[in-house]
C-alpha cells in the first residue's frame, strides 16, 4: 500500500453512550499507562459526565498532554473521558490488531505533541492526527506483521514478569534483613533522608529547544523496570547548570506526574558515555548510600509516605516531603549485603 495518512485507513469513533451507566466500565486518562498498548484498569458506578462510547478492538488515545504517551487497545466495551480520542481501523484498509502498534510509537507521539494546543493542558485534535503519514503494507502482509508484533509483545510481557519476580526477591531480602520500615521491628536507628542525601529538581525547557543533537534529558519514560532505558530520548539545546548533570550511581526519581502509578519510580544512573540532564518532573538523589536508598525507595513505607502528595490534578513528591522521610539505617554490613544482592539482581536483568 505504501505511504498512507492515518485518516485514510482509520477514523475517529464518535459514538455516544445514551443508556444507563450502571456497571459499565469507565475509563479516564489515569487508567491508561504510558508506553503500554494494553490496559485493564477502570472505574465503575462513579459520578462523571463522560458520554463517549468505545468498543472492544478500538484504540484509546490520550489527546490531552500527548507527551505522556498514552494509547492502548480496548479489550472490553465501555465509556471514556472526552480527553481520549477513540480510533478505529477502517475495514478493508487496516487490520484492527495492527493499529495499536502504529499509534503507540515515539514518532507518532512526537507528531501528536507538535500539533497540540494550549499551555497548561495541551490537546491535539483528530484532524491533526489524521494527517500522520506512515508506511503500511497490504492487508495480507499486515496480518503477518501483526502476528509477529503480538508475539514479541507476549515475549516482552513474560520477561517483565520475570523482572518483577526478581525485584520481589530483592524486596523480600530487604524485609528479612531490615524489617518492615513502617514499624521498624528490629529497632534500627533512623535518619532523615536529608541527612543521607542531596536532591534537586530537573531542567525546565521549551518545546523549541528540542533538537536532534543536544543534551539528553531523562524523563519518566526513561525509567523502565527499575533501570534507565534510552529507547525514547529527548535532546535539548539549552543552558544547563553544572548541578543538573547526572552522575553514575545517582538515583533518578519520577517526582511529578499525572499518573499516580509513575510517581516514586526510581532507577540508578549507570555508567554513561555522554553528559545527560533530567527533566523538571524528575528528581536526582545523590548519596554515598545510594544503593541502599534505592532499595528503600521501593518499599511500601516510602510509597505510603509519598502518597500524601496526591492531589486532584497532579501527583507529586516535593523536596519538603523528602526532607521528612525517616529511613531505617541498619549496620554497615547489612547495608553492604543488601547492596550486593541488588547489584547481582540488576546484572540478571
Amino acid at each position: 500500500m505504501g505511504v498512507v495518512k492515518l485518516g485514510d485507513v482509520a477514523r475517529e469513533s464518535r459514538l455516544k453512550w445514551t443508556k444507563s451507566k450502571q456497571d459499565v466500565p469507565i475509563v479516564g486518562l489515569e487508567h491508561l499507562i504510558p508506553d503500554e498498548i494494553r490496559f485493564d484498569a477502570y472505574d465503575i458506578n462513579t459520578d462523571n459526565t463522560f458520554s463517549k462510547r468505545f468498543v472492544k478492538g478500538q484504540v484509546l488515545f490520550g489527546r490531552r498532554r500527548a507527551y505522556q504517551r498514552k494509547a492502548a487497545i480496548a479489550e472490553f466495551d465501555g465509556i471514556c473521558s472526552g480527553d481520549i480520542t477513540v480510533i478505529q481501523a477502517i475495514e478493508g484498509k487496516m487490520l484492527p490488531e495492527l493499529l495499536p502498534f502504529i499509534i503507540q510509537t515515539p514518532v507518532f507521539f512526537d507528531y501528536a505533541n507538535r500539533g497540540s494546543a494550549g499551555s497548561l493542558s495541551p490537546r491535539v485534535k483528530w484532524e491533526h492526527l489524521a494527517d500522520y503519514e506512515f508506511e503500511l503494507p497490504p492487508l495480507e502482509e499486515q496480518k503477518i506483521l501483526a502476528d509477529k508484533l503480538w508475539a514479541a509483545y507476549r515475549l516482552k510481557e513474560a520477561y517483565k514478569k520475570l523482572l518483577v519476580a526478581t525485584d520481589e526477591m530483592v524486596k523480600s531480602q530487604f524485609i528479612e534483613m531490615v524489617g518492615d520500615p513502617r514499624n521498624n521491628p528490629k529497632g534500627w536507628p533512623t535518619k532523615r533522608l536529608s541527612e543521607l542525601a542531596e536532591y534537586s529538581i530537573g531542567l525546565t525547557y521549551k518545546p523549541e529547544q528540542i533538537c536532534d543533537d543536544g543534551t539528553i534529558v531523562l524523563r519518566s519514560g526513561n525509567i523502565q523496570d527499575g533501570k534507565i532505558s534510552f529507547s525514547d530520548i529527548v535532546r535539548v539545546n539549552a543552558p544547563i547548570k553544572e548541578s543538573l548533570f547526572v552522575k553514575e550511581d545517582d538515583i533518578l526519581m519520577c517526582s511529578r506526574n499525572g499518573s499516580a502509578s509513575l510517581v516514586g519510580k526510581v532507577a540508578m544512573i549507570p555508567d554513561i558515555n555522554e553528559p545527560m540532564t533530567f527533566g523538571a518532573f524528575m528528581t536526582i538523589i545523590r548519596s554515598a548510600e545510594a544503593k541502599y536508598l534505592y532499595l528503600y525507595f521501593q518499599s511500601q513505607d516510602f510509597r505510603e509516605r509519598v502518597s500524601e502528595g496526591k492531589s486532584s490534578t497532579m501527583n507529586q513528591i516535593t523536596q519538603k516531603m523528602l526532607d521528612k522521610v525517616e529511613v531505617p539505617f541498619p549496620d554497615k554490613d547489612v547495608r553492604e549485603t543488601l547492596s550486593a544482592i541488588a547489584s547481582q539482581a540488576d546484572k540478571s536483568k
